[in-house]
């Protein structure tokens, strides 16, 4: 691959990469901040940029599902479907530009959702757990989660979902082993159960049922589904990682800043730790293989060297980071605060940084081209 420029959809000038075999869009979780991700799906399709594969955790997993549930032409309007309707219960109104009365009316809106919910999405229960019978769905959470199967119902062909050209994928974790699932369009057919059940956040949300097992929301073991692309990658691969929380910022200053941190680190820790390490793993296979290739042919056929080699086979893989950066007025509530307000800032925000890397893109471009493995965080630069 070093020496052969990728083939696949070449750009006729409007579109800033040239594209390999595999074009991945990997959705982290993340609650309202989801609009972000829909800013970026946005601007890649401008950009002609397509889509093979879409895997998703919790709010990723909903527009992941948005995107391989509709044709191209189509998914940006559903998109704007989803997010029009779980935030019309808190429409935009003017207000003072000033990080005080943000926060203040920020704060106020997480607490309407707190309160009464989010249309087309959940809905608290008439009676408070303690009062429902031990083992209801009413007794395990605070919300009804069916709303939001009637919306993906209503937003999505399944079959197309399935049967189409772009692979899903979705994680959710097992309740009583414990153990994180991935299900998959190349394993099984996905339905609505199981974008819920990679959303179904506890105590919030309730379990869901899929084969007599009940899953929650996939962020509680990874809140990103890297891994599970990078180890089933068959082929050379851009990735666009889409993270909603950023391991990096200012010390906190209040007791709500620190909660917005708390909830910043445990989000993007992970996050930060499985593409650092993946990719440092990747990084040495890649050594390993230019050393392999400098060996006497007598030794090629040496049972210790195809070994290694069989060890260090991988394909190439760039890997784009897109990251939310939130505002000063954005607290500890900022991924369920679900207002028409904020919904538009964060995909304004989305796009706007995707439109920065691909400014930036002629490094990732040279990757490709070059068929290197590197991460990239261009939208600062």
């Amino acid at each position: 691959m070093a020496d052969a420029e990728p083939q696949r959809r070449r750009s006729k000038g409007a579109r800033p990469l040239p594209l390999p075999d595999c074009v991945a869009l990997v959705l982290q979780g993340g609650g309202a901040l989801g609009s972000y991700q829909a800013g970026v799906i946005e601007a890649l399709a401008e950009v002609e940029i397509e889509i093979d594969w879409v895997a998703g955790i919790s709010i990723g997993a909903v527009n992941a599902a948005i995107v391989a549930g509709n044709p191209p032409e189509r998914r940006v309007e559903r998109l704007t479907a989803f997010w029009q309707t779980v935030t019309s219960a808190l429409p935009s109104f003017p207000i003072f530009p000033q990080d005080e009365v943000r926060e203040a009316v920020h704060e106020w809106s997480a607490a309407m959702v707190l309160a009464q919910g989010v249309p087309g999405f959940f809905r608290p229960h008439l009676f408070l757990p303690t009062m429902a019978t031990p083992g209801s769905c009413t007794a395990l959470s605070f919300y009804d989660s069916e709303p939001l199967r009637s919306t993906l119902d209503s937003l999505i062909d399944w079959d197309l979902l399935n049967d189409g050209p772009v692979r899903l994928s979705v994680g959710a974790v097992e309740i009583e082993s414990g153990n994180f699932r991935y299900f998959d369009t190349t394993q099984e057919r996905i339905d609505a159960r199981h974008i819920m059940a990679s959303g179904a956040l506890p105590p919030g949300l309730p379990p869901i049922e899929i084969d007599d097992k009940y899953y929650w929301d996939g962020g509680l073991v990874s809140n990103t589904p890297l891994t599970h692309v990078l180890d089933h990658q068959a082929e050379p691969m851009l990735v666009f990682q889409v993270d909603l929380f950023s391991s990096v910022a200012v010390m906190p200053r209040t007791i709500t800043d620190v909660m917005a941190r708390e909830k910043e680190i445990r989000f993007s820790s992970r996050t930060r730790q499985v593409s650092a390490e993946r990719m440092r793993l990747r990084q040495e296979r890649e050594a390993i293989r230019k050393v392999l290739a400098k060996l006497p042919p007598e030794l090629h056929d040496d049972p210790d060297v195809a070994a290694l080699r069989a060890v260090a086979d991988e394909k190439p893989v760039s890997l784009v980071h897109l990251i939310y950066r939130a505002n000063a007025w954005e607290g500890g509530s900022r991924d369920f605060e679900f207002s028409a307000r904020s919904m538009r800032e964060h995909w304004e925000a989305g796009r706007i940084d995707t439109e920065r890397t691909m400014a930036n893109a002629r490094l990732v471009a040279s990757n490709i081209i070059d068929g290197h493995t590197a991460a990239f965080d261009l939208a600062r630069s």
